[in-house]
């Protein structure tokens, strides 16, 4: 499985988020390997990846990619944690 973490010029806030992700990841077994990266609004399709993360404020922009988990406050990492979690469960990849 692939996550896409974006924002708008996919430098700052999408690499700090897809940091956070990779920090929930390495807490919780999931049943298979799952790569995390970064990137624009602009230049992601939905083939980039399985999942698609971004703030409230890309949400109708992301709509276009497919499944999409928004936060709405990417600085918290409870609220990255429950959305996270919550949606790896219907991907069927942790119990």
């Amino acid at each position: 499985m692939k996550i896409l973490v974006v924002c708008g010029h996919g430098l700052g806030s999408s690499f700090m988020v897809e940091m956070n992700v990779q920090d929930v990841l390495k807490n919780i077994s999931v049943n298979e390997s799952i790569e995390v990266e970064h990137s624009d609004i602009m230049t992601a399709s939905p083939e980039m990846a399985d999942l698609f993360i971004c703030g409230r404020d890309l949400e109708e922009n992301a709509s276009r990619l497919g499944e999409v988990l928004v936060l709405d406050n990417i600085l918290d990492k409870q609220e990255l944690e429950e959305k996270l979690l919550e949606r790896l469960k219907t991907f069927n990849l942790i119990d």
